[in-house]
């Protein structure tokens, strides 16, 4: 059993509400971006490419937010052992909206030429460092604050920001083209949901300016044992961990993308579905991952972090074929019922494990470097290029949808793997691996 002192339940309930709604606030602004990229930005910031080209074209700026969150965890993950979780996720906070909100105001090739899509690819970046910091600092944040036997469930709610901010995001995108012509959407209504970031920022920094640094990393700083070195220290100990982490994240990482970004693009291009089934279905499915997400977090509580999370690599291996075959019914149920499967089931089994299994591989000095470096390190490889070669395998193989759906088996496989090597987390006791 682990010897971790309970908290002050109220501290415990600021911490997990803090580290939710600031994660919720940086996915909505991270999701805004990827939602808007095959529909509206790859017309107006690469209007010279035909519809497939400025797809991709569009898709690679997406991606850069993917290649700087490597980046962004490194830095932010240092910053987080060496000067505390709650100083970190501020500054993430706030690079996350101000990058947001400047893209509301960004002029179109059209109107600045070829600056626009620099600029674009410039503030994506920005995002992109945001995100890959945040992730470490949110859910530490729960899980230094929580009593041993509960922490899968507790660290599991950052984890629910995200469907949350891409359910914030997809409404608010849906709302703005459901209620205006697609002229005027396309001309300046996609830029209102960008606007409201702004808004956002304000709210999440007066909730996270209320919450005290976890007491594990403050006993550190009280003992003064703060690690000199900890991106050093992480690597030199911990190196088997962080690429096995990597690799257990690709087809989840991958998977989420394709089930969301890639499947609004997916419509526009292949399935042609009434205007807004897709957006809809996305909508839901994150409505009901908010549940199954902290419930998959509790269940590895009881039963075992490792288990949950082969199970989730074995399910989603086995959806890859139904999900495309579902989705070609074009019929507005069962591309739903698609959506639902492949969010609400195997992607938050594996994303609600990751909030507790990860962070509790490495000792409180450089957890937050560790947790952060292995986690981003698999994102290039895997979301920040699933769109790109999602539609290049779709170009390829002339609309057939069987590739799409091997490419998530063969991701499946890899993670499953490499999860069968890493340790059981659930009954280690995070305060005395220091």
């Amino acid at each position: 059993m682990s010897t971790q002192e309970p908290v002050d339940r109220q501290t415990l309930i600021e911490a997990v509400v803090a580290s939710t709604v600031g994660t919720t606030i940086e996915w909505y602004d991270f999701f805004l971006y990827g939602l808007v990229t095959g529909t509206v930005l790859n017309k107006l910031y690469f209007p010279d490419a035909d519809p497939f080209t400025g797809t991709i074209l569009a898709f690679a700026t997406y991606s850069i937010g993917f290649l700087a969150r490597p980046l962004g965890g490194v830095i932010f993950g240092y910053m987080g052992d060496r000067v505390g979780r709650k100083s970190m996720l501020v500054t993430t906070l706030l690079m996350m909206g101000v990058s947001t909100l400047i893209i509301g105001f960004l002029p179109t090739y059209a109107e600045i030429g070829v600056a626009a899509p620099i600029l674009l690819t410039v503030l994506r970046f920005v995002q992109g460092l945001g995100v890959g910091g945040e992730w470490g600092g949110a859910v530490l944040l729960a899980l230094e604050n929580t009593p041993g036997g509960r922490r899968g469930f507790f660290a599991s709610w950052p984890q629910a920001g995200v469907p949350l901010g891409l359910l914030s995001a997809a409404g608010a995108v849906a709302l703005c083209e459901g209620s205006m012509d697609t002229q005027d959407y396309e001309t300046w209504g996609w830029r209102i949901p960008f606007y409201l970031s702004g808004a956002l920022i304000v709210v999440g920094l007066l909730i996270r300016m209320r919450i005290m640094e976890t007491p594990l990393f403050a006993a550190l700083q009280e003992k003064k044992e703060i690690a000199e070195a900890p991106i050093t220290e992480t690597i030199r100990q911990y190196w088997p961990e962080i690429l096995l982490i990597a690799g257990a994240r690709i087809t989840e990482n991958a998977a989420f993308y394709l089930f969301t970004a890639w499947a609004v693009a997916y419509d526009k291009l292949h399935l042609k579905l009434a205007p807004g089934t897709m957006l809809l279905a996305v909508n839901l499915a994150a409505g009901i991952e908010l549940f199954t997400i902290p419930f998959f977090g509790w269940l590895s509580d009881h039963l075992s972090r490792r288990a949950c999370y082969i199970v989730g690599c074995v399910y989603l291996l086995a959806f890859a074929f139904p999900y495309y075959l579902l989705l070609e019914t074009r019929d507005p149920v069962w591309v739903t019922v698609a959506t639902i499967g492949g969010l609400c089931i195997g992607h938050a089994i594996l994303y609600s494990v990751q909030a507790s299994l990860i962070p509790e591989l490495f000792g409180t000095r450089v957890r937050c470097t560790g947790a952060s470096i292995g986690y981003q390190l698999a994102v290039p490889l895997s979301g920040g290029i699933a769109p790109i070669v999602a539609a290049f395998l779709l170009k390829y193989f002339d609309n057939e949808f069987w590739p799409l759906a091997a490419y998530i088996v063969i991701n499946s496989v890899i993670s499953l793997a490499c999860v069968l090597y890493l340790a059981e987390t659930s009954k280690k006791d995070i305060v005395s691996s220091a």
